[in-house]
């Protein structure tokens, strides 16, 4: 029979509850391996697509097919990640990636890559993403302890920040340069070694027993509407959805305000991710400044002051279109957002059951990121008729006024009196 991660008693004893233990870090080795494919990848595409066209349209579609399949999925894998084992289904959506990305190698290295090949790419790589993170994200209050969710969220994040940005990124701009049959071909290799670490190194069932037997569409309609119906989710989700449509708008097509003879700023393709660890050294910063910040500043307030800072910075690269006043900018965004980001997420954590963090996470990820395949659309759009300073100035307001509904809805003591005990 099969061990159920989830059946295994809590200690009682207050210095061994502290402890992280051993299956949370294999899970945040696993995390930090598959986040350090992502970042040269997050980084290395946009790079390759500008080499095969500057028309922000095009560019934008990028972004836009990256979140796609949250929005065509993010339901059905939140049923799917709460009713089969969690672990299974990373080194699924791991096993199809590899398979995807050597595939793109070998049409890179006989001469087939184009702009629409490198799109429809990054569709089929978003739905493994959808079904990647949730799965990983839900197994959080299965591999650390309740009293150090905060804690293993903040290192979950930081891991995916380093990996993602400090190391990826700059590995991409390598493998830029030795072609983009490397590109493809190593994040190949990087998924593969994370499957084999989580074949060999997280043994167990992580599968959550229900104590009532339900259908899928049942699992998937209970899950939508308790986070429509829910106080404090609803509001959260509802700002993430408005400020992630304006933020993708943003970023669809910053690359062309930084990269290129034609741009704001002229930097050459090869040093645009050093730009990007402005925003993973404010991110990893800040996930190490939360422990310390949560003693001074309760949850709730902590997380909207992160969000209040964030997003008026970004007005600075059209403001000062320079190296050192863009990347200032971007660390502030990144220690902001990082805070942000793991409140908010140790916030759910507690508030909804783990048996339904799956479906809870699909249908808050539908309503969160459905609207950025639109937004990274509408940026290229503007961005095409109307100037990339259009794209940046509205999309900084819209990300503002997204704030309005959290700010008057949700406090400490309405997230209190909400947590769930399990």
């Amino acid at each position: 029979m099969p061990h159920t991660a989830e059946a295994e008693p809590v200690a009682y004893d207050p210095e061994e509850k502290e402890k992280l233990g051993t299956r949370f870090h294999v899970h945040l080795s696993s995390v930090a391996s598959a986040n350090l494919a992502d970042g040269v990848l997050a980084v290395g595409v946009p790079l390759v697509a500008v080499t095969l066209t500057r028309s922000p349209q095009e560019i934008s579609l990028i972004s836009a097919f990256l979140w796609l399949p949250w929005l065509l999925f993010g339901i059905l894998a939140g049923v799917v990640v709460d009713r089969t084992d969690r672990r299974r289904v990373r080194m699924l959506g791991l096993g199809i990636r590899v398979v995807l990305l050597a595939a793109l190698a070998l049409m890179a290295i006989t001469g087939q890559l184009s702009i629409w090949v490198l799109i429809v790419f990054v569709g089929l790589y978003g739905v493994t993403q959808v079904f990647v993170d949730l799965a990983g994200t839900s197994m959080i209050p299965q591999v650390a302890p309740r009293s150090r969710l905060a804690t293993a969220n903040s290192r979950v994040m930081a891991a995916d920040t380093v990996f993602q940005n400090f190391v990826g990124g700059p590995v991409a701009a390598v493998l830029v340069v030795l072609g983009a049959g490397w590109l493809f071909g190593v994040p190949a290799m990087i998924c593969l070694a994370t499957l084999l670490l989580l074949a060999f190194g997280l043994r167990g069932n992580y599968t959550v027993e229900k104590k009532e037997k339900t259908t899928s569409l049942a699992d998937l309609k209970d899950g939508f509407a308790v986070m429509i119906r829910h106080r404090v989710l609803r509001p959260v989700i509802a700002m993430s959805a408005v400020a992630n449509f304006a933020s993708t708008a943003y970023f669809s097509v910053f690359i062309l305000w930084v990269v290129g003879p034609g741009s704001a700023v002229g930097m050459q393709e090869r040093h645009f991710p050093l730009l990007l660890l402005a925003v993973a050294a404010g991110a990893v910063i800040g996930s190490f400044c939360i422990d310390v910040m949560k003693r001074w500043v309760s949850e709730v307030p902590l997380m909207m002051w992160a969000w209040v800072v964030q997003f008026p910075v970004l007005v600075v690269p059209v403001i000062w279109p320079s190296v050192p006043a863009i990347s200032a900018a971007l660390f502030v965004t990144g220690f902001a957002n990082m805070t942000g980001n793991v409140i908010s997420a140790t916030i759910r954590q507690k508030v909804v059951a783990k048996g339904m963090l799956g479906r809870i996470g699909g249908s808050a990820s539908t309503l969160a990121y459905g609207l950025m395949p639109l937004g990274a659309i509408t940026g290229g759009l503007v961005g095409e008729h109307l100037g990339l300073p259009v794209v940046f100035i509205g999309a900084t307001v819209v990300m503002m006024l997204s704030l309005i509904y959290p700010l008057v809805t949700l406090s400490q003591r309405l997230v209190d009196q909400m947590e769930v005990q399990e």
